[in-house]
């Protein structure tokens, strides 16, 4: 039989046709394909781009900028904290140095914070976190406040200042720490406002009258004492008085006797207030 006829070597010679072009054909597109690829590398190593389709080289020098202005920022950052830390440390010098007591109370009615003068005349060693209901709570006001009666408390009375609506000022209340320790105080109380009229807190202001009232308590007394040494001394004149005329008149030695033994009396017991008084003054004088 011609083998050219026979069915399985016709199928034999189709699939072994086929097999070889289609591996012709394979090795055509891979060529194909290698040529594509080959220049893409080569235009990019002359002109790289970013990923938004920029200049590598524009890319870094954007990024430079940025890195220059966080720098300049971070740096400008550290001198604004710095001026804030001195500010703060030159406030809280100031504060510790002055007589009168400086108390901050926030929005909320909390003592943040009290100088040395404050913690001292309130007897607190730190009133952070009290209310002026706390601090004030042995506190009385004093009958010379210009009130209009129906402040019955210092709490009342501070209300405007704390709530943002008023300043409250020369309010003169008698204070008693837990010690025992009187003192007059002289309260002013003021709001303080941002910018934008909010309320961020309100400053109180003590100031010790302790001395000055002592002062003037006891300038009253002496004038009560004045006067009644006054009254004292002319009573005293008025007595003698009579007894001398009564002395120049007489011409009898046993009543003259008697009105000279009144008059050395009236000057002793002239002589003795007179001295007592001046005692009292050379001590409160020694005293001050």
């Amino acid at each position: 039989m011609n083998p050219l006829v026979n069915p399985m070597i016709l199928r034999m010679g189709l699939l072994l046709f086929a097999a070889m072009a289609a591996f012709g054909l394979g090795l055509f597109t891979i060529r194909r394909l290698r040529k594509n690829l080959v220049p893409e590398p080569e235009s990019l190593n002359y002109a790289p781009l970013a990923a938004e389709g920029l200049p590598v080289h524009a890319y870094h020098a954007v990024i430079q900028q940025l890195k220059q202005q966080k720098h300049e920022l971070t740096a400008q950052q550290l001198s604004e904290r710095r001026k804030a830390r001195a500010s703060d440390t030159l406030g809280s010098t100031i504060l510790s140095n002055l007589s009168c007591g400086v108390l901050f109370f926030n929005t909320s009615g909390l003592v943040r914070q009290a100088n040395a003068a404050a913690r001292k005349l309130l007897g607190f060693a730190s009133p952070v976190g009290l209310r002026a209901a706390d601090l004030f709570r042995t506190a009385t006001l004093r009958p010379e406040n210009n009130s209009s009666g129906s402040e019955s408390s210092v709490e009342q009375a501070l209300a405007p200042a704390l709530a943002g609506k008023s300043t409250v000022r020369g309010l003169v209340v008698n204070y008693f720490t837990r010690d025992g320790e009187s003192h007059v105080l002289e309260l002013t109380a003021s709001p303080v406002l941002s910018e934008d009229a909010s309320l961020m807190g309100t400053t109180l202001v003590l100031t010790d009258k302790t001395d000055i009232e002592r002062i003037r308590h006891d300038q009253k007394m002496r004038q009560e004492i004045s006067l009644e040494l006054a009254l004292e001394l002319r009573n005293s004149l008025t007595t003698i008085a009579g007894y001398a005329q009564q002395l120049a008149r007489s011409r009898d030695s046993e009543l003259a006797r008697q009105l000279a033994d009144g008059i050395a009396h009236e000057a002793a017991q002239l002589d003795r207030t007179i001295g007592s008084f001046l005692g009292g003054a050379r001590a409160a004088t020694t005293s001050s």
